[in-house]
């Protein structure tokens, strides 16, 4: 019984874990976090799980004058576009292509200072457990999976601990399993969800990611002695 709100991410990336080990999530698997509030839900995750981390930077791609109320999200070369959203606004083809553009810049900013020289990890022939620390409307998560099926992992898996009904039955398509711990009926924001939900810095995924690496070096080290 999952009892709301979370106390912070990492409690929320606690229970995740427990819930993924219970179904026999996690050999070889790859644990992906969405940058930046994923990050402390997979590290969690992946610490519980003996599993290596890395991150997805994906980019919602807001309206111009309201950048708030999202029209899409790029990860990657995947780009989603809500063309109703587009059509209703009367946003231009200029404009929307100004924002990508812009977020498509961003994102790399970001890949390259949370990686910090490192490479991406292979996902071939791995199971892909994309993180988030809760789903809204699924669209950032939804541009995630499908850049992440361009590397060809065996599996895609979503694991989150809280998500609207419309976002979680709008992704089950999408992926081989979905793992949501609460979805409540009245959603409104994930923030609503923590009692503790502060923005997570960029030193912040930094450390967290930097700190996994360390774990799973470790942990590889003590099976082979």
């Amino acid at each position: 019984m999952i009892h709301l709100p979370f106390a912070d991410r990492l409690e929320a990336g606690r229970l995740l874990a427990d819930e993924l080990a219970l179904r026999g999530i996690g050999q070889k698997g790859v644990v992906l976090s969405l940058a930046r509030g994923g990050v402390p839900v997979g590290f969690c995750v992946a610490d519980h799980l003996h599993l290596p981390l890395d991150v997805i930077v994906a980019r919602k791609l807001g309206v111009p004058w309201q950048p708030e109320l999202a029209m899409g999200a790029i990860a990657g070369e995947a780009r989603i576009l809500d063309a109703r959203i587009i059509q209703a606004l009367r946003i231009s083809d200029e404009d929307v292509e100004q924002i990508i553009v812009r977020e498509q810049a961003e994102m790399r900013r970001r890949e390259e200072l949370y990686r910090a020289g490192a490479q991406a990890l292979d996902l071939s022939d791995h199971t892909a457990i994309l993180v988030d620390d809760g789903l809204a409307t699924g669209s950032t998560m939804r541009a995630a999976v499908r850049h992440v099926r361009s590397f060809k992992p065996s599996k895609v898996i979503i694991g989150v601990p809280v998500g609207s009904r419309e976002a979680c039955a709008g992704l089950r398509g999408e992926v081989d399993e979905l793992i949501c711990l609460a979805v409540p009926e009245l959603f409104l924001a994930v923030g609503k969800w923590y009692r503790r939900f502060q923005q997570v810095s960029d030193i912040e995924v930094q450390n967290l990611l930097a700190e996994a690496r360390r774990r799973f070096t470790t942990y590889l080290s003590s099976q082979a002695a």
